[in-house]
């Protein structure tokens, strides 16, 4: 079997792949498909002051499938509606080579195991305080520390300019 990538609908990754499975199994076709994979990462936002883990695909609009190159298979995947088509020349497409499939996989894997923050901030932005005792505080980002998920703010107090630490989750953008 070969690994084959798929041009889909952007968005539409998880139906085709829902799709795909079901037809496998009524056709009996599990002989000539391995495994479908849709890359994506766990991304940590934040929403409404709270902490959200959601999956983030790192190639929009693409699947990775493993499966025999046969007329029936290619013609089986092409017929998904939400596939626009696979990637390669028009006739025969182009099958991954190992070392693509073995970073694409490793890639994959530990992306399970890792969490990437998305740092809702930028220096230089002005950011208003929405909780602790700086509440309605107004600041301009000075440092922004992703590990820890924490930002460093200027704010006026008594009319000094004074750094503070504060969690992403206790500022919000002007």
């Amino acid at each position: 079997m070969k690994w084959f990538v798929v041009h889909t609908l952007t968005g539409h990754e998880q139906k085709v792949k829902k799709i795909l499975e079901k037809i496998i199994k009524e056709k009996n076709l599990q002989d000539s498909f391995g495994r479908i994979i849709i890359p994506v990462e766990n991304l940590v936002r934040i929403r409404k002051g709270k902490r959200v883990i959601e999956e983030r695909r790192i190639y929009p609009g693409y699947i990775v499938i493993e499966m025999d190159d046969s007329e029936e298979t290619l013609r089986l995947v092409n017929s998904i509606s939400g596939v626009t088509h696979f990637l390669g020349s028009r006739n025969k497409p182009t099958p991954l080579s190992e070392e693509e499939v073995d970073t694409l996989l490793k890639q994959v894997e530990e992306s399970k195991h890792r969490v990437v923050t998305k740092i809702p901030f930028a220096k230089g932005e002005r950011v208003t305080v929405t909780e602790g005792p700086f509440t309605n505080f107004i600041g301009t980002v000075e440092e922004i520390y992703p590990e820890r998920e924490k930002v460093k703010v200027m704010v006026v107090i008594f009319g000094r300019t004074t750094p503070i630490e504060l969690g992403f989750h206790q500022l919000k953008p002007i």
